[in-house]
């Protein structure tokens, strides 16, 4: 089953035991890239108005009268209109109040013509913020395991999706070298970018490179320390959201655990906003780009 399969069952699960799911234009042509059941209001399956700002206040209030909604948010930089009620309530309510407030918010990503607002990743968004845990799905194992745990947890859950993941039916197991002479901590859709600047780095250049997928984002654990102490050149956290942020978090909480260590690099989006035609999109890093990051720094010594 690919990801977008799995995501429709989870959807469906959810639904047909009680739980509500809201989003704007839900049950439209598409119904959001496939990974919604064809199920309607009276099933659960709640349409917001347009008003991006309001939708988070409807979800919040939702979890606060003893639901457990599912909020889907089509694109991830509408998170700047919707993410002040959640973080600012939903997200303390528990630590302040003693009453939790449990969001399964489902965040997609997509880039490619779609302007300066609405995409690319900002998890970085939620992350510098209390009361929230951060994943980044890409495989199915990966998104009923972040389900599972919301179900059986009381908290705010933001589920950093991707379109560009929604056909994968593959798991992404890590990639461990002896001694690597670099290591990859991907994140969201790069982990594909970096399996194949893995395979060019090897085969071309002769380098081992380790890969070292980032599926929970926070609450955060040093998941490549061994791997991260032993490279020859450094490693690299690579995110397509900006790198000052998650991205370079992770990179600093390296540097922090293993002073020794070689530099750890962050690499995501450009410093600059995308536009609508091609030649103004603001991609995630490529595997070609990946691959002459790691070579720029692997020739410095």
């Amino acid at each position: 089953m690919n990801l977008r399969d799995t995501i429709k069952s989870v959807v469906k699960d959810h639904l047909t035991t009680g739980h509500k799911a809201y989003g704007q234009c839900l049950t439209a042509v598409g119904w959001v890239g496939g990974t919604l059941p064809e199920m309607y209001e009276e099933h659960g399956m709640v349409e917001l108005s347009m008003a991006d700002v309001a939708g988070g206040g409807f979800v919040v209030g939702a979890a606060l009268a003893g639901g457990r909604p599912m909020y889907i948010i089509r694109y991830q930089g509408f998170n700047w209109f919707n993410a002040p009620i959640i973080l600012n309530y939903a997200c303390k309510s528990k630590e302040l109040w003693g009453r939790a407030c449990p969001l399964f918010i489902r965040s997609i990503a997509m880039e490619g013509a779609i302007g300066p607002v609405a995409g690319s990743s900002h998890h970085s968004l939620y992350f510098r913020m209390p009361g929230v845990k951060i994943f980044s799905p890409m495989t199915s194992w990966e998104y009923r395991d972040c389900y599972r745990r919301f179900m059986e947890d009381d908290e705010v859950y933001y589920i950093s999706e991707h379109r560009g993941a929604f056909g994968n039916s593959s798991e992404l197991p890590n990639v461990l070298e002896d001694s690597p002479d670099f290591v990859l901590l991907p994140i969201s859709i790069t982990r594909f970018a970096a399996m194949e600047a893995t395979k060019i780095l090897a085969a071309d250049h002769g380098l081992r490179v380790s890969v070292i997928h980032q599926y929970q984002l926070k609450p955060y654990k040093l998941n490549a320390a061994s791997q991260v102490a032993s490279a020859k050149f450094g490693s690299v956290v690579i995110d397509d959201d900006y790198a000052d942020g998650i991205a370079r978090s992770i990179a600093q909480r390296y540097h922090e655990s293993i002073p020794a260590c070689k530099p750890v690099y962050s690499l995501g989006l450009d410093d600059r906003s995308a536009g609508f035609a091609s030649h103004l999109d603001n991609l995630p890093p490529s595997p070609q780009k990946i691959v002459e990051f790691v070579l720029s720094k692997c020739s410095r010594e």
